[in-house]
């Protein structure tokens, strides 16, 4: 996992156990040192699906292919199952490395279980669902602690990326866990609190550590912002990202801000439109006691993925929300948690009406989760959540359901 992951990991793993390891298995070779690291985590849901209404969100759960609400799953939490490779040298006065990662699922419900009889990727054949192996990093970097760094590849976006990374559900479920669900990991609080930060192809420099104060921006590919036929995005985006952590006496935490900017063409619209968005969160933790809080806000920025619904090629949809989350860790390790979050669309004149599978538009989607997570060993965690997610479309349809979890995430 990058740095910025194995961190947030890390420091989830060690409000559980005061024994974790921050590494995977280290192997010195050479003029390097190679680290393999990763997890492998599997869920057991029990869905109901109260109200399996179309709202053209991203996030929804429908009712199984016999049409009941009571849904079963085993899949991949928020955060898939991971084999990382990076590898670090000292070069040239220079601290020089590269990961590369991929990410298999656990949801291959077909009837060869392992997505032989997929088409590539992720599809949903009879309420089934079918999992594919993802890469989301292929990276180099380089830099001095003097200067900062340079990163040039694929890695998690910067945008909202300390939103996901501070999600207590990152261990976890959270939303979109289902027999339907067409994840190849389930959607934690995406959508319902902050927007996914995706894995996107990037040049980015961050400073050096200033006293806690750090600094990231960077440009990103063209054409990976949540796409629509008559919307695309054929120049780089800009994002970026600045926070400062702090550690005093028993009072721990980390502030951010970020923002992205992308330039948005359209089929409808010569001049096309800018995409914008920003946020800002807050971290602390006292003692055993943990408090999140985060909103973001933007134009044209959408719901659930940056640009989705964002636009209907002439018009933007500007959306906005936040999320709150509380933690405490029991005398004996059981880190016990509660989230509330809200993701908020803008709608336009004529959204109303859209009733269509691939016309609805969604308007709120709010979700609770309650969770308890349980450190069997320095790396192995148990997990039980239950999480109320209700959706509302701009047409007044709803799609609300509610899921209970068990199961166990392994880090190594």
């Amino acid at each position: 996992m990058n740095k910025n992951i194995k961190l947030a990991v890390a420091g989830a793993v060690l409000a559980l156990s005061a024994t974790a390891a921050n590494a995977g298995i280290i192997i010195p070779a050479g003029e390097w040192t190679i680290d393999i690291n990763g997890n492998v985590n599997g869920f057991i849901n029990q869905t109901n699906v109260d109200i399996a209404q179309n709202t053209g969100s991203a996030i929804a759960v429908g009712r199984d292919a016999n049409g009941a609400s009571n849904a079963k799953s085993l899949q991949t939490g928020l955060l898939p199952a991971w084999i990382g490779f990076t590898g670090k040298t000292r070069q040239n006065d220079l601290d020089v490395e590269f990961t590369i990662s991929l990410q298999p699922g656990v949801s291959s419900n077909d009837v060869t279980g392992d997505s032989a009889t997929g088409v590539g990727g992720t599809d949903n054949v009879g309420g089934r669902t079918r999992a594919s192996v993802l890469n989301r990093q292929t990276y180099l970097s380089f830099g001095d602690k003097s200067w900062g760094s340079i990163k040039l590849g694929k890695d998690l976006g910067i945008y909202a990326s300390d939103a996901i990374l501070n999600d207590m559900t990152l261990l976890g479920v959270g939303s979109g866990a289902g027999s339907s669900s067409t994840l190849n990991s389930t959607a934690g609080g995406i959508g319902t609190g902050y927007q996914y930060a995706a894995w996107k192809g990037q040049v980015a420099y961050t400073t050096p550590n200033f006293s806690g104060f750090q600094a990231t921006v960077g440009i990103t590919n063209p054409e990976q912002m949540a796409q629509t036929a008559d919307v695309y995005q054929s120049q780089y985006g800009l994002e970026g990202k600045a926070s400062y952590s702090f550690n005093a006496n028993d009072v721990a935490g980390k502030v951010w801000v970020s923002g992205a900017s992308y330039d948005v063409k359209t089929t409808t619209s010569a001049g096309g439109t800018r995409v914008s968005a920003y946020d800002i969160g807050v971290n602390i933790n006292v003692a055993g006691l943990g408090l999140t809080g985060y909103a973001y806000d933007g134009k044209g920025n959408g719901i659930t993925f940056l640009g989705f619904q964002g636009t209907d090629g002439t018009a933007r949809r500007d959306g906005n929300g936040g999320y709150v989350q509380a933690t405490y860790v029991l005398p004996f390790k059981t880190k016990i948690g509660a989230a509330w979050g809200i993701s908020k669309l803008d709608g336009l004149a004529g959204d109303a009406a859209l009733v269509g599978a691939a016309n609805s538009i969604a308007r709120e989607q709010e979700r609770w989760t309650l969770g308890a997570y349980h450190p069997l060993t320095k790396h192995l965690n148990l997990v039980a959540e239950y999480s109320d997610i209700k959706i509302e479309g701009q047409n007044n349809l709803r799609n609300e359901y509610s899921t209970a979890s068990l199961g166990a995430i392994m880090f190594f």
